[in-house]
């Protein structure tokens, strides 16, 4: 088996067929799954959740640090 390998021309065929088979894993991992898309999805708004409350919080602190610092 390793001297069928050690041609040059054995291998990259091999090659081939051992990244595709990994591309294609990945893409089924990636696609299936109802609770990974729901939960990708809900991640996309992030950034938009921030609520008033935590930035009042934000607010103060900066305040008190100043205050502080003269």
């Amino acid at each position: 088996m390793f001297e069928w390998l050690s041609h040059m021309e054995n291998t990259k065929p091999l090659a081939l067929v051992i990244f595709f088979v990994t591309f294609v894993g990945i893409l089924l991992y990636v696609f299936s799954g109802r609770k990974r898309a729901e939960r990708l999805e809900s991640y996309k708004n992030i950034p938009f959740l921030d609520d008033e409350e935590g930035a009042s919080d934000r607010a103060g602190k900066v305040a008190d640090k100043d205050q502080d610092n003269g």
